[in-house]
């Protein structure tokens, strides 16, 4: 499987976060779209099918992570 870069994994984890918090607060159907994109590419991204288990995988793989338990990952 590719893997992809950090520092890309790194800005849609940033970004889901932020338009997780921003969605909590507007709502807005733009804002809500975007965040579906930003999951989409994410689960592309980490070789998943939902955003939860992308996000685990997604910070699994950046550096210096120390994930104690990855079983969420074997399926």
């Amino acid at each position: 499987m590719l893997m992809a870069h950090p520092a890309v994994l790194r800005n849609l984890v940033e970004q889901y976060e932020t338009l997780q918090a921003l969605h909590a607060d507007v709502g807005s159907p733009k804002v809500r779209q975007r965040m579906d994109d930003v999951a989409y590419t994410l689960c592309v991204s980490t070789g998943t099918r939902d955003v939860d288990t992308a996000l685990i995988a997604a910070r699994h793989q950046l550096p210096g992570a120390r994930v104690q338990d990855d079983s969420v990952l074997t399926m």
